[in-house]
């Protein structure tokens, strides 16, 4: 079964007045547009084009029909939901500063949320459902900017540093505001000592120690020490950060992070706890078929401290990076390591390359169109629309000079 699906770009005002428009290959709205959803997620279920016989008007209408052929024996029986969202993500501002939930953190988190009777649309809501949230994001745009992970503790070093060689050489030295981040670093626990003040501190107004603090590193972070040195992009982002949510602790948060430049094809798996914020860029998001946010700065949405402590993952690393294999000529495979996705990208395949079927897929074409087939049936999915695959159709088989995006289940365990 093939089924086209569309949906309307999502409104946030970090988004790009024209990047999706492009993508899509048709007209700006006028409006930001940030995120197109396609998926069956009750957030924003993608709308079947053409009703199906059973009156199923969208996705996720559609699977509950025949959760069996939709989604396959195996996947009916664990909750019959689409266990994947696939989005085009476009960044002209700043995300906020986030994190996801483990499974068993969001299991716990909304069961909590829902026993205090909290709407599940409030605005200081943290779990609207009981998923976790593990996302993939592949650069489309021919750079994609990012903070992903806890630096490695050498480079936050190194990146203070910078701040007091630009401090010594400023008019008016104030190395005391640099010494209160320093004696956290000091701390056994650095990084989560010294993000708990910040967080916690920083949120005061601007009379607390923290806020000097974050108040001394933007004003540093102009300066042509902080931008002739090795750290200039994270400076750089200090900066952007700044005119954007002067006064946050986010803004000294992104330099405990890794900065991090995609090129086009290039890709960032977050997984649970990982702390991180898309800056700019066009991209393609496949995530588990979750909502759930921790938030901790970089916007004017609700921020709950303790909550996103509890999730962050402190450990430093290095930036996460997935690189595809290649998985038949023309077909790379972004695969992740966890059960609810993985990405396929196609160009130029061979004839006889296709892509086996696990479960269900929805395919969405770039640049051009492609022409998709099954066992039993074939689709064509124009520049910047979608299609959702159900798994009897076995494998995918492509032509055309468009670029297929493919987000698929991956096989089970033997």
């Amino acid at each position: 079964m093939f089924v086209a699906i569309r949906n309307t770009p999502r409104d946030y005002a970090w988004g790009s007045h024209t990047a999706i428009a492009e993508f899509r290959g048709v007209e700006p709205s006028g409006s930001p547009e940030a995120e197109l959803w396609l998926g069956a997620h009750a957030g924003s279920p993608a709308e079947v084009v053409e009703a199906d016989a059973a009156g199923a008007t969208d996705l996720a209408e559609l699977i509950a029909a025949n959760p069996a052929l939709a989604l396959g024996p195996e996947h009916a029986r664990e909750g019959a939901r689409l266990p994947f969202l696939l989005k085009v993500l476009a960044a002209a501002r700043p995300l906020s500063l986030q994190a996801h939930p483990t499974p068993d953190q969001a299991r716990v988190g909304f069961g909590r949320e829902e026993a205090e009777g909290v709407p599940i649309d409030a605005f200081d809501r943290n779990y609207r459902d009981p998923f976790a949230k593990p996302e993939l994001i592949v650069a489309v745009s021919e750079s994609f900017e990012a903070l992903s992970g806890f630096r490695p503790l050498e480079e936050v070093a190194g990146v203070l540093d910078a701040l007091r060689a630009a401090d010594a050489a400023s008019p008016e030295p104030q190395p005391g505001a640099l010494d209160l981040l320093a004696a956290r670093l000091d701390g056994p626990d650095a990084l989560r000592e010294s993000v708990v003040w910040l967080l916690q501190d920083g949120r005061g107004g601007d009379t607390g120690e923290a806020a000097w603090l974050i108040e001394r590193v933007t004003a540093l972070a102009a300066s042509d020490e902080a931008l002739a040195s090795p750290f200039a992009a994270s400076f750089r982002t200090v900066l952007d950060l700044a005119e954007e949510y002067p006064g946050d602790p986010g803004i000294v948060i992104s330099l405990l992070l890794n900065r991090v430049s995609l090129r086009r094809g290039e890709a960032l798996f977050l997984d649970a706890g990982n702390i991180h914020a898309y800056l700019s860029g066009l991209g393609i998001e496949l995530m588990a078929a979750s909502d759930n946010v921790l938030r901790g700065g970089l916007t004017p949405k609700h921020i709950d401290v303790p909550e996103l402590i509890e999730v962050l993952d402190f450990a430093p690393i290095e930036p996460p990076l997935l690189a595809p294999i290649e998985a038949a000529p023309g077909i790379l495979e972004y695969r992740p390591p966890v059960p609810d996705f993985t990405l396929f990208r196609v160009e130029g395949a061979d004839d006889a390359a296709r892509i086996a079927l696990s479960g269900p897929a929805i395919v969405l074409a770039e640049g051009a169109g492609v022409q998709v087939s099954g066992a039993s049936g074939s689709i064509a999915v124009a520049r910047g629309e979608a299609a959702f695959a159900s798994p009897d159709e076995s494998s995918l088989g492509f032509a055309g000079e468009g670029v297929a995006w493919v987000a698929t289940v991956p096989p089970a365990p033997a």
